[in-house]
């Protein structure tokens, strides 16, 4: 009985935490990380800072806290790549994949590019650096040519350029995110094929 009342308790917290981040983003997208009180985020809420107390006691831990929950598809995508072999098809699952986790963390993105003072303060970028390394590492041969692996290393920044230039233009998102990831793909797979295809 303790175990249930524990889990659904939990559950309970985890709602929560997910509201206040995600009040959190929206204020910090409105009027700007800096500019941004705990006390703003709890009216917003309408809680009491102490119950926004309970689960963050400031907004760097907020923020941390959601470029945790965020990235988590990133790295898990980072282990999953690892045990891969290192062919044609796995890469572009890794950018199929890697354009899924980036468009589920796109406040997140936005936030970091909006901020980025903030982010070099909070380590933030130092993390995310880390990340595309590892992305890196799975995506190109380092036997390749050097012009092939930038290739590979354009096709996640195309990716991140897509998704920073392209969301305030007209059209459906999802065309947007398509049309961008198959120009990635295009990459990949031009890359792969080496310079004498």
């Amino acid at each position: 009985m303790d175990v249930t009342m524990d889990g659904t308790k939990q559950q309970r917290r985890g709602n929560t935490r997910q509201r206040i981040q995600d009040v959190a983003l929206e204020l910090f997208a409105e009027q700007g990380y800096e500019k941004t009180s705990l006390r703003e985020i709890a009216e917003r809420l309408e809680v009491t800072k102490a119950a926004l107390y309970y689960h963050f006691k400031t907004k760097e831990e907020i923020i941390v806290s959601i470029f945790a929950d965020l990235t988590k598809p990133i790295e898990d995508l980072i282990e999953w790549g690892k045990d891969q072999p290192h062919t044609l098809e796995t890469k572009r699952e890794l950018v199929h994949r890697y354009s899924q986790a980036l468009s589920g963390a796109a406040p997140l993105f936005r936030f970091m590019q909006e901020n980025q003072a903030t982010v070099r303060e909070l380590q933030i970028g130092d993390s995310f650096k880390d990340r595309m390394r590892g992305l890196r590492d799975i995506i190109i041969d380092p036997d390749a040519p050097l012009t092939d692996q930038v290739r590979c290393i354009s096709a996640l920044f195309t990716l991140h350029a897509g998704m920073h230039f392209l969301h305030d233009l007209d059209g459906d998102p999802e065309e947007k995110r398509e049309a961008v990831l198959e120009v990635a793909v295009d990459l990949i797979t031009q890359a792969h094929r080496g310079p004498h295809s």
